[in-house]
């Protein structure tokens, strides 16, 4: 296998995650922000690697493989690390939510290559703006403090609901996609 420059990308936002972990638990007043960056950082080389994956022609099958697998690793990880943080309610369910699609679709997409139908669930236009919405939202609420005056972990509350709704919408329609083969199989 070679290691073109997005799989290396890639790899560098999954090595991220733990030292996103370790970051928030310092003891230190500035942890937030270092884990904002650290994810946004993250955030930012999910873009790169696909762009320069789709520009330079160096798309791979183990990179289309690990892409999705680093973005649900970094959101599950920093949505278990919010909802640690702040421990109610909204903070569980909406994590509940985006977890719990996450884990669906991969397994359905998984079932549709198996029956040879993967192209019926391809991300769709609402997919990347979940993703967008998510992955800001993640930022705010990794940050926590006010900025310039703004209420940023409300405003990532907000983003994340909208993300949470997003991603009903953005499953079920690739359900709905998916569903004829689902009903021959």
């Amino acid at each position: 296998m070679k290691l073109t420059i997005p799989t290396v990308l890639t790899l560098f936002r999954i090595a991220l995650i733990p030292v996103l972990v370790l970051v928030l638990y310092l003891p230190y007043h500035w942890t937030n922000f270092a884990a904002a960056f650290l994810f946004a950082l993250g955030a930012i080389t999910d873009w790169a690697d696909g762009y320069i994956a789709r520009r330079f022609g160096m798309m791979s099958a183990f990179g289309a493989f690990l892409d999705p697998v680093a973005d649900k690793l970094a959101v599950t990880v920093a949505l278990i690390l919010i909802v640690q943080l702040h421990p109610t309610l909204f903070m569980a369910l909406t994590a509940a939510v985006i977890i719990g699609r996450e884990i669906t679709i991969s397994a359905l997409r998984e079932w549709m290559a198996e029956v040879g139908q993967r192209s019926t669930v391809r991300v769709a236009a609402i997919g990347k703006i979940k993703t967008i919405v998510q992955m800001v939202a993640l930022v705010m609420l990794l940050y926590r403090e006010p900025l310039w005056g703004l209420p940023i972990f409300q405003m990532g509350e907000l983003l994340l609901a909208i993300a949470a709704v997003l991603t009903l919408w953005s499953g079920f329609a690739y359900l709905r996609a998916a569903w004829p083969a689902l009903q021959d199989h």
